[in-house]
């Protein structure tokens, strides 16, 4: 019976897994949300076994959302990475009862800090560096923290298109990545085209910030569902390729994948064992199950899914 699901995969699967590439995507994470989360009836049967899951905190969620699904990812056995949106969060009490929250109920140990997408903050804290700087984190022993990085700027941040503001913070990231035990690393936005990305990462690097890159790269999905992404986004110069994509009436009905960025990226990474993009980080913007089968044809043993080994 195995051999026979053997070739079953093997005929699902007939082109040979590029090795760089699957080097690249050794570790990668993936991000869901409660709702798309809840869509899914085993996560083992998609994800190899401890990728690490980050759970998107959208403005209205509840906390009790949250917590409710990294307590399901938790017991299928996936380390869990939540989002702590600094602006939807009130005060430091309300930052104390999340992470003792998660703790107490989904045995979470880290956590993505980022401004958040909100423009009136709701209370005390409008950065990740605040959040960082209550010290709550590392009260309650938190093991990895990461932090939002952004290859393409962000206007959110730099009103004026300069990336000043986001360059101060990346130092200041690093000298309290240097001054604490925290393990932490950039999870980006995505981006569609590697030389920007490979651009962006050794000027980080000659800057004097050595803090590890987690890319983020954008699932499979429809090429209209992209572009509505990536405009509300922010992305900025590698949008062309999708534009460019759209233009061409043979690809335009076509779904995208990241096949071609990341084979470029990989390539560099063999190339430049020092290159600081450590992994890849998903967003499964066509669905995570899309996102996770292109994965699992992409990425050789490593992506295999929990469920498919032993």
């Amino acid at each position: 019976m195995a051999l026979l699901n053997f070739k079953k995969r093997d005929a699902k699967s007939p082109q040979p897994v590029n090795p760089q590439v699957e080097a690249l995507l050794q570790g990668y994470s993936i991000e869901v949300m409660p709702r798309t989360a809840a869509k899914v009836d085993s996560f083992a049967d998609l994800l190899p076994a401890g990728t690490r899951v980050y759970i998107a905190h959208i403005e209205g969620t509840p906390i009790e959302e949250m917590v409710e699904t990294a307590k399901r990812l938790n017991a299928e056995g996936y380390p869990v990475m939540p989002h702590f949106p600094a602006r939807i969060i009130k005060d430091e009490a309300t930052l104390a009862d999340w992470i003792a929250r998660y703790q107490g109920e989904a045995d979470v140990k880290q956590a993505l800090l980022l401004a958040g997408g909100v423009a009136q903050p709701y209370g005390d804290f409008h950065s990740s560096m605040q959040l960082l700087e209550t010290g709550l984190f590392d009260k309650a022993g938190f093991e990895n923290l990461h932090v939002a990085g952004h290859p393409e700027g962000n206007r959110d941040i730099d009103a004026d298109g300069s990336t000043k503001n986001i360059d101060e913070a990346l130092q200041w990231k690093q000298k309290f990545s240097e001054r604490t035990d925290a393990k932490m690393a950039l999870a980006t936005q995505f981006a569609f085209e590697a030389k920007p990305i490979i651009a962006w990462a050794d000027g980080l690097k000659e800057a004097g910030i050595d803090i590890p890159i987690h890319i983020g790269i954008a699932g499979p999905a429809k090429l209209q569902t992209l572009i509505k992404f990536a405009i509300a986004c922010g992305v900025g110069p590698s949008l062309k390729v999708l534009q460019k994509r759209a233009m061409d009436v043979s690809k335009l009905l076509l779904p995208y994948e990241p096949t071609d960025v990341l084979t470029e990226l990989a390539a560099h990474k063999a190339a430049n064992p020092d290159f600081n993009i450590s992994h890849v980080h998903f967003f499964p913007l066509g669905g995570i199950k899309t996102n996770a089968n292109w994965a699992i044809n992409n990425g050789g043993a490593a992506a295999q899914p929990a469920n498919s080994q032993g």
